[in-house]
């Protein structure tokens, strides 16, 4: 499965913490995440990360558009839900994942319940509506 990771400044400690405790399930699938928050990642964890572009720079576009073309299976986006700058990128990742039956999870709790299903293989319908090909980017 390809799984990207997203986070707000204020939650980028969180999605470390989170792949961090989780790094064995995440381990044995694809993860690529925007730039700034995939270097954190990979270097917490050792997990190989495809970076995209950093979020400023269109990297939540480039997501969206695997998204669109269902080259995504999951999304984690940790949302800061007190950040002024709440921008229409939340919600324009938020809609592509609605439109193409991607599960998204805007919090750790969430996160955290996508997780598990995946490792006990609860998202393996996923790989029904596309073989599973590795993300290319």
């Amino acid at each position: 499965m390809n799984i990207a990771l997203m986070s707000h400044d204020a939650k980028k400690e969180l999605m470390v913490q989170f792949c961090i405790a989780y790094c064995g399930i995440l381990s044995k699938h694809t993860v690529c995440a925007t730039s700034r928050t995939g270097r954190l990642v990979a270097e917490a964890t050792g997990l190989p990360v495809q970076l995209f572009m950093a979020h400023a720079h269109g990297g939540a576009q480039q997501i969206g558009a695997r998204i669109a073309y269902n080259e995504i299976d999951m999304v984690l986006f940790f949302n800061d839900p007190n950040a002024d700058d709440l921008d229409q990128d939340l919600h324009y990742i938020t809609r592509l994942c609605d439109q193409n039956n991607v599960p998204i999870a805007t919090n750790a709790a969430t996160a955290e319940m996508l997780i598990h299903g995946l490792a006990r293989g609860d998202l393996n319908w996923r790989e029904i509506i596309k073989p599973s090909t590795p993300l290319k980017v």
